[in-house]
């Protein structure tokens, strides 16, 4: 007699004696959990193919500078003297600046098209117009903020500086060029992306709860904030990402606008390098085997970089949703 773990699920018997065979359903649904299986492990496989390259090629910066290639302040291509920390400080800054700007403007633009406090003709041409800013290629932003945006903003600055330059953000005599430009320019272009998953986000949001709050006595303000914004929360912070993802990504836009200068400042109004812009001006003309050890190692940084700023978010996500419950 077999033991009670040899035992097994009886087979489907038809009614002439014979096995019934599985449905063509279910012989689908088996097929594309295989597919979908197979999909992610060659994704994953990609991702350590993709860092294990870079690591290799990063090998010559890293044996050379070793962690003193965060730290250091000097990008000197004649003297192959090399450090990330002006590039990493471009990088961040330019990202913080353009969260800054985009978020409230995209939480704006997202409440005002999904909540009923415009007419709906004027909510649905709002959200298209926003959407449309996102097919815009960034070489064209990049145009535009050189020809159009510096000008714009150069009175503005001269004003801040005129009238707060005893403040070390505004100390600095502004060219119209520098990280604040780079900030406010990402921001314009990462603004559909949030604006548009949060709009998404909030329509979701079950409907009872708009109604079951006001039925309360909660004015649709206080509805808003303390009802459907904390339910869509997980989903915001997944916009914030995508968006925080293409600024840190950015190169031809935040190349025209930033100057280029590989330094450190705390006034907004100095010019600055973002780790993408160098790679777009320097890696086809790196010749030495250090320079290009460097280059790539910058784009190691930028990996690592973004997979923290994600795994922050999740870690945050999970945080709130605990503190819900």
């Amino acid at each position: 007699m077999s033991s009670p773990h040899n035992l097994s699920a009886p087979t489907p018997i038809t009614s002439l004696g014979r096995q019934k065979r599985p449905s063509k359903a279910d012989t689908t649904d088996r097929a594309f959990r295989y597919l979908m299986y197979a999909a992610s492990g060659v994704s994953i496989v990609i991702l350590v193919l993709m860092v294990a390259t870079i690591t290799e090629h990063s090998l010559p910066a890293l044996k050379q500078f070793g962690l003193g290639f965060l730290t250091g302040r000097e990008w000197n291509v004649p003297d192959l003297k090399f450090g990330a920390l002006p590039l990493i400080y471009g990088t961040i800054g330019s990202s913080a600046i353009a969260l800054i700007f985009a978020i409230p403007i995209g939480l704006s633009v997202a409440i005002v098209t999904s909540e009923d406090l415009l007419p709906k003709w004027l909510r649905s041409g709002v959200a298209f117009t926003i959407e449309l800013i996102a097919a815009i290629p960034s070489v064209i932003f990049g145009l535009w903020g050189f020809y159009t945006f510096v000008p714009l903003l150069r009175p503005v600055q001269d004003f801040l500086h005129a009238k707060f330059g005893y403040i070390p953000l505004f100390s600095t005599e502004p060219s119209g060029f520098g990280l604040l430009t780079a900030g406010m320019l990402l921001a314009i272009m990462i603004l559909p992306t949030l604006a548009a998953v949060s709009r998404e986000v909030l329509l979701v949001v079950p409907g009872y709860l708009r109604t079951g709050s006001m039925a309360l006595g909660a004015t649709r303000w206080e509805t808003i904030f303390r009802v459907v914004l904390p339910k869509a929360f997980s989903g915001i912070i997944g916009g914030v990402m995508l968006a925080l993802g293409r600024a840190l990504g950015e190169t031809m836009a935040v190349t025209m606008v930033i100057g280029n200068a590989t330094t450190i400042g705390a006034s907004l109004f100095e010019p600055a390098y973002s780790i993408p812009a160098i790679l777009a001006n320097q890696f086809g003309e790196a010749q030495d085997d250090l320079h290009l050890g460097a280059l790539t190692c910058l784009v190691l940084i930028l990996f690592v970089l973004t997979l923290a700023v994600n795994i922050g978010a999740i870690g945050l996500v999970r945080l709130v949703e605990r503190g819900a419950k």
